[in-house]
C-alpha cells in the first residue's frame, strides 16, 4: 500500500509543479491561449494596468507556486489549491468560463489532497 500511496503522491507532487510553471510560463507568451480573455471587465476595469500586464504578475505567482509544490511539497500544494479556488471563485462570480471554474475546483481539491498527503507522514518524501 505504501508504495501505491507513494506513487500517488509523485504523480502529484509533479503534476501539481510542473503545470503551474507552463500556465506561468505562457502568460509570457499566450502559446495556449490569451489568457487576458479569462479577465472578467470588472476586474479588467479596476486594474491599475493592462491586462496582460496583470496576467505576467499572475505568471509570476503561478511559476513560484508550481516550484514551491517541487521544492515545499505540502505548503506549495496548500498555496496551488488556494490560488485554483481563487480562480474559480473569480470565474463563477463573472459567470464566465463556468467549465473551467468547475475544472479549476476539482485541480483545486486535488491539490489540497496532495497537501494533506505531504503531511500525513505515511509516507517520506
Amino acid at each position: 500500500m505504501e508504495s501505491n500511496v507513494k506513487l500517488v503522491k509523485t504523480i502529484l507532487k509533479y503534476t501539481f509543479g510542473l503545470v503551474p510553471i507552463v500556465a506561468g510560463l505562457d502568460k509570457f507568451t499566450n502559446i495556449l491561449t490569451d489568457w487576458s480573455y479569462y479577465l472578467s471587465d470588472g476586474l479588467t476595469s479596476m486594474l491599475p494596468f493592462e491586462p496582460d500586464t496583470f496576467m505576467m504578475i499572475v505568471g509570476v505567482v503561478e511559476i513560484v507556486a508550481g516550484i514551491l509544490v517541487l521544492t515545499k511539497t505540502k505548503i506549495g500544494a496548500y498555496i496551488v489549491s488556494a490560488w485554483l479556488a481563487l480562480i474559480a471563485l473569480t470565474l463563477i462570480f463573472s459567470w464566465t468560463y463556468v467549465d473551467v471554474a468547475v475544472r479549476d475546483l476539482v485541480m483545486a481539491i486535488g491539490a489540497f489532497c496532495l497537501a494533506k498527503l505531504s503531511e500525513s507522514g505515511l509516507v517520506k518524501g
